[in-house]
Parts: C-alpha cells; sequence; structure tokens
C-alpha cells in the first residue's frame, strides 16, 4: 500500500496506489514506456479482467484494452448486459514491453505487488483471466489457456477470495472465429458467475494463495524469486 493511505476510502485508495505506481522504477519498462497503464473502471466492480500487458495504443494513451482488443471486449460486455464502466480491467504488467514482446519473468515478478493490491483493494467477486499469463499467474498452474479456459475456480489473491475464470484474450478471436465463438460462450457464463449460480465453480479446485502484496514503502519493492515457482512457462 502506498505510504500515507491507510486512513482512505477503498476507491481513494486505488487511485493513491495508481498515483504512486505512475512512477514505479521497479523492472526495465520504466526506461522504454511512455508511461504506465495502472487500470481502468469502477474501483468497486464486481467483476475484473486482467490482461497481459499495454500495448502500442495502451502505452499512448494511460487506458487498457483501448485498441480493437478492447473493442471487441466492450461488445461483448454489451451482450451480457454490462458496459465497460460497470468493470474493471488491468494487465499483469502496468508498462508495454518494447515491441510488444511476451513479459518476462522478471519484469511479472516486479509488477506483480501493483496487480495484488489492486485485486485485494477492489475486491471483485470474479476476475477473468484474459489469456495465458494472467491466467497462469492467478491460479499458479502451468496449464495453458486451451486447456483451462471456462473452468471457473476458487483462488485466493493476496488476503483475497475470488472466483477466478480463465478465458481467451479477446485479441486472439480478432480472426479466428471458432475462437471468438468460444469467447462469446464462455462471457454468457459471467453472470451466473456473478450472481454466485450454485455448481457454477469447480468445487475440486483447492484455492491458490499467490504471494501478498509487500508493507508499504516509497519504492515498492519485486517480491522474491518464487514466481518462477508457480509455473508461469
Amino acid at each position: 500500500m502506498a505510504a500515507g493511505t491507510e486512513s482512505l476510502a477503498a476507491p481513494d485508495k486505488l487511485q493513491a496506489l495508481g498515483e504512486h505506481a505512475a512512477a514505479c522504477p521497479n523492472c526495465r519498462l520504466a526506461d522504454t514506456r511512455t508511461q504506465v497503464v495502472f487500470g481502468s473502471g469502477a474501483p468497486t466492480a464486481q467483476l475484473m479482467f486482467v490482461g497481459e500487458a499495454p500495448g502500442f495504443h495502451e502505452d499512448q494513451q494511460g487506458v487498457p484494452f483501448v485498441g480493437a482488443a478492447g473493442k471487441l471486449l466492450e461488445r461483448l460486455l454489451g451482450e451480457i448486459g454490462l458496459a465497460r464502466a460497470d468493470v474493471y480491467i488491468a494487465n499483469v504488467l502496468k508498462c508495454r514491453p518494447p515491441g510488444n514482446r511476451d513479459p518476462q519473468l522478471d519484469e511479472i515478478e516486479a509488477c506483480q505487488p501493483w496487480l495484488v493490491q489492486q485485486i485485494e483493494l477492489i475486491r471483485p467477486r470474479v476476475i477473468a483471466t484474459l489469456g495465458n499469463f494472467s491466467t497462469k499467474l492467478l491460479t499458479g498452474n502451468p496449464a495453458g489457456i486451451t486447456r483451462v479456459h471456462g473452468v471457473a475456480q476458487d483462488v485466493v489473491v493476496g488476503s483475497t477470495r475470488v472466483v477466478l475464470f480463465p478465458i481467451y484474450h479477446p485479441a486472439a478471436a480478432l480472426y479466428t472465429p471458432a475462437m471468438l465463438k468460444v469467447l462469446e460462450e464462455d462471457f454468457r457464463r459471467i453472470p451466473a458467475l456473478l450472481g454466485g449460480a450454485e455448481g457454477s465453480v469447480a468445487p475440486a479446485v483447492p484455492a491458490v494463495a499467490i504471494m501478498p502484496a509487500p508493507p508499504a514503502a516509497t519504492t515498492m519493492p519485486a517480491p522474491p524469486a518464487a514466481t518462477a515457482q508457480l509455473g508461469l512457462f
């Protein structure tokens, strides 16, 4: 938690955390980013999306999912009666990797505390992970998105228990009709998960506690290299 925010309400703490993250120096991406893309949406959202990393347009505008994948995400939300303003959207990485390359392990480790604290402050009921990187990080499972998409499970992130729902990244479905159909089908399950429908969440999967955020500090330290043990790759 950013220093001096202990007495603030959760939405104000989230805003303060974002302002603190804007100057994050914790990995090499601080040298190449245009700006930190912290996240956007309702600070008390019941549904949160976690993607991979900002792209070119996100890096320029400072908002996640503003390109073609973001437009598809908004369309899919509309089909289940939700709008972008109703949810919260973030990424595993808050800074764009050069050339939109994949996130590297040490970058994920350095950025993980920001994501953990976002989740603890927002306290969503459901987190939909978009693609491999966010799914592997938050489940602690090396299985790829093709194997686990559409299978909801209980997990613990920091101190927050949530229903985690892995789905394909919208970018993967932009030009593949078959994958788009699967993504649409998975989206149609989200209202039931938000409503806590019995039987919607796989009961046999144990909760996973990923590393909690560190204590307040002027500069957020990267957590130990235990992330490698979570089977990210």
